[in-house]
């Protein structure tokens, strides 16, 4: 069982790098203009907590101590992690419709919707062992 609350905040990883590489210079201004006006929506609805697009390029840290760096993203590209939205909705139902709306998905690229936890999943158990002693 996982001991973790999720909040009212949603994450929206864009995963594909390359969905846009079949477009034509017009093609991809459409699709463009359609996205931010998805953007907008958001905005609009007062849902939109955040947004960034992240670089292709990074480092992967690993090992007792971060001793070992390497460069990294080595995801497939259309794996990659394209950017994200942070989305403050009252259920998964609802960020999952609003994702559905976007409109690089008809073009390849796909939306990992994630609720935001209270807690990492490690301080959880430790609150919820302390809760169960507590009781006992």
């Amino acid at each position: 069982m996982n001991p973790q609350n999720p909040t009212e905040e949603y994450l929206l990883l864009i995963r594909g790098t390359h969905w846009n590489h079949a477009l034509s210079a017009s093609e991809l201004q459409g699709v463009m203009t359609d996205f931010y006006s998805w953007v907008d929506g958001l905005v609009q609805q007062g849902v939109h907590r955040g947004a960034q697009p992240l670089m292709e390029e990074g480092k992967v840290v690993v090992g007792a101590k971060g001793s070992m760096v390497t460069d990294g993203v080595f995801a497939e590209s259309k794996e990659a992690i394209a950017g994200y939205f942070l989305l403050a909705v009252s259920s998964i139902e609802e960020a999952v419709k609003l994702a559905q709306a976007c409109p690089i998905l008809d073009y390849g690229a796909q939306i990992e919707v994630r609720p935001v936890a209270d807690l990492c999943r490690p301080m959880a158990e430790v609150k919820a062992m302390q809760h169960e002693a507590a009781c006992s």
